[in-house]
């Protein structure tokens, strides 16, 4: 069974379309991810590590205003760098990542919130709204683990979007089964 990362790139590479990617917790995890796929550079177009909170909004253009009032840890905080990442790489998809991988909690949320998005055309013909989702994640183990998480989730949520499989809130209510929320 091929890896998320290289069914992502074949879906892609299929369809023609690309990717860009913007990550907080994770690094740079997901572009290495897709990027140790061999094709990859049909489909990627790149990515922004925005660690540090103003240049989510300096790079990716997430509003000033919400990173002030409710933090970088934040579901429409990562719809917004998806968004913005996908805008300013001139990609079809977007991806994001960002939340709190530890040790410390982060904008009042505890180790282990994570929310990670997706925004990519719309699949109603004619229509240019943005075609987007964002799932909220509650973690459990150590970093290492929580971001390697964090990083399939981001794949995983890409591979429904697609392959049109239904989403939701399916992954939040696992991981609410298995300790978190």
């Amino acid at each position: 069974m091929s890896s998320p990362a290289a069914e992502v790139v074949r879906l892609l590479t299929l369809g023609g379309g690309t990717l860009a990617v913007a990550e907080s917790l994770t690094g740079g995890l997901v572009a290495a991810e897709i990027t140790s796929v061999p094709g990859a550079s049909k489909v990627f177009r790149g990515s922004v590590t925005a660690y540090a909170t103003e240049l989510k909004h300096r790079l990716l253009g997430v509003d000033a205003a919400l990173l002030a009032a409710r933090g970088a840890v934040d579901p429409e905080v990562a719809a917004q760098m998806a968004a913005g990442v996908r805008e300013a790489l001139g990609a079809d998809w977007g991806i994001a990542t960002t939340g709190v991988a530890g040790p410390d909690p982060q904008d009042g949320q505890p180790v282990g919130t994570v929310f990670v998005a997706v925004e990519g055309p719309s699949r109603i013909a004619g229509d240019s709204a943005r075609g987007g989702k964002v799932e909220a994640l509650r973690l459990n183990g150590d970093r290492a683990e929580i971001r390697m998480e964090s990083v399939r989730s981001v794949l995983g949520l890409l591979l429904k979007e697609l392959t049109g499989e239904q989403t939701g809130n399916e992954r939040a209510q696992d991981t609410e089964r298995n300790g978190g929320f």
